[in-house]
């Protein structure tokens, strides 16, 4: 009886060890089909913490996140170095004092994350090209804005000069060298720039051991871990379209910081840019951060080289404000990437439905859906549960706005400057290079003429996805004096071009219809009055700018297109699937903008328009109305 106690117990054991295989075979290939590639790490899974010497004189350190705790991962996964020996010179022989800079990456936070690295290593983020290939095609140096460039390839052209001088600095390859918490004047640093926290203690710790000559070392050591803030996406998205400054409500302005010192509505920054209070976002007034929408799919990229940012996020606000119905995933069905940032934030929500970007698929994880039905974001920030209300009624059953975009009605404003003229000082000592770090002489100058302010004009993308109307703003009214750098090149060269934008200003609020079909600058005139005179009969839309005209071109200074006309400019964007409105359209717009005269926005009339559009109503036109001429 004991003999046959014996074998069933060791064919038990066997039958239980090969259960637990084929569970691990499958699990694993259950992640492998979810990510598609393996998750083994060998540098990762050999990890013997308890034997690294660096234990020796770093004891009782706290701070660490929870998955990056050296009791679990070591030191030397992270900062390299020499884990066995007992000397402190031969320890740090090797070693990477702030790892996660992309020149070493691939030694220390791409051991354990090498998809993650490669995704980002292939982002705009990091190559910045669509920077670079704007900016050499409008320098004369490309036939097209739709090359794939790396700013890092930069040499000594005009263009890449130019942007060696003013745009080099904000790219994730530029190295993060001194110890620090993430501010609003952070640029570049890899990894560090989004996934570095310090902790007050942590900040205090480190003054104290750079006060001592680096002899006080620190107990508290700065966090690495998923809980970005928006401070982390600021130092580059305030440049350019400001998106960080704008869905916080600022708009950048020329003045300087005297001129506004105690006044209501104005604030400067840390790098002592001043702007003015526009207005906020609304998900900004809710207390949403830039990654409650903007989650790791899109902030790291899929590993895709893209050309312009508009291609790489896929994000659309119909995503969250679904017209009928959400699209949504399970958590059974979460890729490894959303199933770890699910772990990180400790959700609990494994049995709800997850909305999913309806481009991709990508999910947002911090989003369900509960038993009744109704949608709730949670808030990365503070954890605030937030319903997410579906379109309204205007925008579901308005047909004749299905080309536009929600942002070009629901933006409060967005940033626009004019009059940009750069010339290149060949004598100046004190230029500095932005991709080298160093000082250099000679520097392209930009002088700007006006920061403006307004709801943003309108443009036309026109793609494999089809036509779609959507906010512009002015990218290049500028001009470039070429023989200021190169003395065989003479003279200078105008250009105007808008580009499309994403103000991050919206508000539940719509502009009005007047706004649109019957404004200056919304149509690409620029500012100015446009009037409809009625005084010989029949319609006639009359124009006159704000601004003087431009000698280059004889539009005025603010400008897209002439009034009722073509653009003179054969490059008038700076995007090769996005144009201002042709004269036809044009006309259609400003057909509505007649009956706006004397029908207002909320009339039955105008309510019909919206479902049925304008031709319909035409055919009951009455005596009193009175439409433009053709």
């Amino acid at each position: 009886m004991d003999f046959y106690k014996k074998v069933f117990k060791k064919e038990f054991i066997a039958i239980y060890f090969i259960v637990l295989v084929i569970l691990g075979f499958v699990f694993i290939k259950m992640i492998d089909f979810n990510s598609n590639q393996e998750i083994t790490n060998k540098d990762y899974s050999t990890i013997q913490s308890n034997k690294e010497t660096c234990f020796n004189c770093h004891t009782q350190n706290t701070g660490f996140s929870e998955y990056h705790n050296p009791e679990l991962i070591g030191c030397v996964s992270c900062h390299l170095g020499n884990p066995k020996a007992k000397d402190k010179d031969d320890s740090h022989k090797g070693m990477v004092l702030i790892p996660g800079n992309l020149v070493d990456a691939d030694q220390t936070c791409g051991k354990c994350h090498k998809d993650e690295l490669h995704k980002i290593k292939h982002s705009l983020m990091t190559t910045n090209s669509g920077l670079v290939a704007v900016d050499k095609f409008i320098f004369g140096e490309a036939d097209s804005p739709d090359y794939h460039y790396n700013i890092t390839d930069l040499q000594f052209t005009a263009a890449d000069k130019h942007m060696r001088d003013l745009c080099a600095n904000c790219h994730l390859g530029a190295e993060k060298k001194e110890f620090g918490e993430i501010t609003q004047l952070s640029r570049g640093g890899g990894c560090n720039a989004c996934h570095l926290n310090y902790s007050a203690e942590a900040k205090k710790d480190l003054d104290t051991y750079l006060k001592s000559g680096k002899i006080d070392l620190p107990k508290v050591h700065p966090s690495t871990d998923i809980f970005v803030t928006n401070v982390h996406c600021f130092g580059c998205h305030s440049r350019s379209s400001r998106i960080s400054t704008n869905y916080e409500g600022w708009h950048e302005t020329l003045l300087d910081k005297k001129d506004v010192l105690n006044k209501a509505g104005y604030k400067v920054f840390e790098d002592e840019r001043v702007y003015s209070y526009e207005g906020e976002d609304v998900h900004h007034t809710k207390g949403l951060l830039c990654i409650d929408c903007h989650s790791s799919h899109e902030v790291m990229g899929d590993g895709k080289d893209y050309l312009h940012e508009e291609q790489a996020v896929t994000l659309n606000c119909a995503d969250c404000h679904y017209k009928d119905k959400p699209n949504t995933i399970n958590y059974d069905e979460l890729d490894i990437e959303s199933s770890l940032v699910f772990l990180h934030r400790k959700y609990e929500h494994r049995d709800k439905k997850i909305l999913a970007v309806k481009k991709d698929g990508h999910p947002l994880v911090n989003t369900f859906v509960d038993d009744n039905g109704e949608v709730f974001l949670i808030g990365k920030k503070d954890g605030v549960l937030h319903p997410i209300k579906k379109q309204s009624d205007v925008c579901s059953r308005d047909n004749a706005h299905q080309s536009v975009s929600c942002s070009t009605c629901h933006a409060q404003w967005s940033p626009r400057c004019i009059g940009c003229h750069n010339s290149f000082e060949k004598n100046s000592k004190t230029a500095y290079d932005l991709l080298d770090k160093k000082y250099v002489e000679g520097r392209w100058v930009e002088h700007v003429y006006e920061f403006l302010a307004d709801k943003p004009a309108m443009g036309v993308r026109v793609n494999d996805e089809g036509r779609k109307i959507e906010p512009a703003i002015p990218g290049m009214i500028l001009t470039i004096d070429h023989d200021s750098y190169d003395d065989d090149k003479k003279g200078t060269s105008f250009h105007r071009l808008y580009a499309p934008n994403s103000p991050h200003t919206i508000s539940k609020a719509v502009r009005d219809c007047k706004s649109c079909h019957a404004n200056s600058a919304a149509i690409g005139y620029g500012n100015g009055k446009l009037i409809y005179d009625i005084s010989k009969g029949y319609g006639d839309w009359v124009f006159h700018a704000d601004y003087d005209v431009n000698p280059n071109d004889n539009l005025p200074e603010d400008a897209w297109i002439p009034f009722l006309g073509n653009s003179p400019h054969k490059i008038v964007s700076t995007r090769s699937d996005f144009r201002p409105f042709t004269v036809k359209e044009q006309k259609e717009i400003l057909l509505v903008g007649a009956c706006l005269q004397c029908h207002k926005d909320d009339s039955k009339v105008m309510k019909q328009s919206l479902e049925l559009g304008i031709s319909p109503l035409l055919l009951k036109i009455t005596k009193a109305c009175i439409l433009p001429k053709k």
